[in-house]
This record gives C-alpha cells, sequence and structure tokens, in this order.
C-alpha cells in the first residue's frame, strides 16, 4: 500500500481539528463491510484504505491512492441539529447543521454550504441533481466540482444523499476532475449501488 503523502483535499483542510497522525489499514476487498459505525454495509474493489482520522463522528473516510487523488467519505446517521463536519481550526464560524425535515434539494445545499466554509472557497458549483437510491431508500444523487482555496487545481465530487429515521446517510468521492475522477467514478458508483444501510432500530415506547 503506497498513499500519496500530499493531501490538499477537503480531508486536509479540515486538519487540526482530527488526529495528526491518523493511522491506515487496508479494506478487506470484495467483501461485505461494516462502515461509518457499523451503519452501513459496502463491498469495496481492490486498493481501498480506511483511515482512524474521520472527519466527523459521523463518518468513515476511504482512499485508494492517497486524499489528494481520490477520497470516499461515509456519512452514516447524522442526527437533526448535527454538523456534517468537526469545525476546522482556524475558522470561527459555524457550520450549517443537518434538519430531519429536509427536502433533497435542502440536503445539497447543506452539502454545498458546508464544503464553502471547510475549504474556504468560492468557487463551490454544484451541476447536477437527479433522485437516485442508497440502499432501499429513496435518494438524490448530485455532482459538483470546487477549487480549493490556494490549491490551483479543480475537483470534481458526486455524491449520494437519503434520509432514513429523521437521519441523514450521504457516500461521497472526490477526486481531480483530470484523469482520477473519470477514472474511478464508474467504480465507485457500483460500489454506492450496493450499500446497504443499517439504520438503528427506534425504541419501542414503554
Amino acid at each position: 500500500m503506497r498513499l500519496v503523502p500530499m493531501a490538499i483535499s477537503l480531508f486536509a483542510l479540515i486538519g487540526l481539528s482530527v488526529p495528526l497522525a491518523a493511522e491506515w489499514k487496508s479494506v478487506a476487498a470484495n467483501q461485505d463491510v461494516r462502515v461509518a459505525g457499523k451503519l452501513m454495509l459496502a463491498t469495496p474493489g481492490e486498493g481501498w484504505n480506511t483511515s482512524t482520522a474521520r472527519p466527523s463522528d459521523r463518518s468513515e473516510r476511504w482512499t485508494r491512492d492517497g486524499l489528494a487523488l481520490n477520497e470516499l467519505t461515509f456519512f452514516a446517521g447524522v442526527a437533526d441539529g448535527e454538523a456534517l463536519y468537526f469545525v476546522p481550526a482556524g475558522i470561527s464560524k459555524d457550520l450549517p447543521t443537518f434538519r430531519s425535515g429536509m427536502l433533497p434539494t435542502d440536503v445539497v445545499e447543506l452539502f454545498e454550504a458546508s464544503n464553502r466554509i471547510v475549504l474556504g472557497s468560492s468557487v463551490f458549483a454544484v451541476d447536477n441533481m437527479e433522485p437516485a437510491k442508497l440502499g432501499d431508500h429513496d435518494a438524490v444523487r448530485f455532482s459538483y466540482r470546487y477549487a480549493a482555496q490556494d490549491e490551483g487545481l479543480t475537483r470534481k465530487g458526486e455524491g449520494v444523499a437519503a434520509i432514513v429515521g429523521g437521519q441523514l446517510y450521504l457516500v461521497n468521492f472526490i477526486a481531480p476532475a483530470v484523469h482520477y475522477f473519470e477514472r474511478d467514478i464508474a467504480e465507485v458508483r457500483q460500489l454506492i449501488a450496493g450499500v446497504q444501510l443499517h439504520p438503528p432500530k427506534a425504541a419501542e415506547p414503554k
């Protein structure tokens, strides 16, 4: 396993809000893997690695070649009033929070607004939204592109999000627009198509 060390990515920009010395380990290929607090089940291909450092308590991040070149993030069970990310170091502005009554378009706006703050960039554009499925649940698929401040590199991303039991589930892929996004997006779409959600069971009334 060789990961590209530089990482001017969303993860890197979150930086000091997560452990400085993240540990990586390989993800078992072609097997069902529990991710993001065991609330999702995914079956990855070969070459993915997972980090002990996470962008939030409700998420898990994978990469194949290093976070500068591709990152796949699973968010699971984001509850009403919670943000998608830890607040980045040096940013005093509050991150927007998820609301269980959000419409699919609201979720995409939440994602965009959160990333504009974390990236510190106004160069972020949502290109497309369409109905989709995440597991057995109705979802929204959205694609976007952005350029992080001072990076000079355009990245493309695609996410699929669903609200289940009043909580947000989202799988998001980011890679440089040049080469890496197109190289991996078909495989990532196949992976996302196979994701199953395992939301916690609601407590029975006493």
